[in-house]
């Protein structure tokens, strides 16, 4: 399968309200508008989207209507420092503070209003137990 795009769907009862969440929040920009489903694009990134649907939409096979559930979005930013700050500032959850992991990522992580946490990652040099783990190609630097 060659795919052309890929972005995840936040499934909610709340499409407006999700999406000015990501909108004010994280720099997106609507593409596609209906009160039923919202296709959002980084403004600084084209290739960066996320889409909000109705979770009861018709769309939906019946059978996995409802909510988002057991979601990470992970966003690798050049300043993680920079945004922990802004998230703070703007009053978002932080649930897990601002750190460096071992295993290659200064990162923190808040959360949507639909519970959906938000990885903010900046890769950095992992430690030497973690360094064999990584492909030659993907060692963050």
């Amino acid at each position: 399968m060659k795919s052309t795009q890929y972005y995840p769907v936040i499934m909610t009862e709340d499409v407006l309200g999700t999406s000015a969440f990501y909108v004010d929040n994280f720099r997106f920009k609507p593409q596609f508008e209906s009160d039923w489903y919202i296709h959002l694009q980084s403004s600084e990134d084209k290739m960066v989207n996320l889409a909000i649907l109705d979770g009861q939409h018709e769309t939906v096979p019946e059978v996995a209507r409802g909510r988002v559930g057991g979601l990470i979005l992970n966003f690798e930013v050049e300043d993680v420092d920079v945004e922990y700050a802004r998230v703070e500032q703007a009053g978002l959850p932080v649930l897990l503070q601002l750190r460096n992991e071992p295993f290659g990522q200064r990162h923190f992580i808040t959360r949507d209003p639909n519970g959906v946490l938000i990885d903010v990652i900046k890769p950095i040099p992992p430690s030497k137990e973690f360094l064999a783990q990584f492909a030659p190609e993907a060692l963050p630097v």
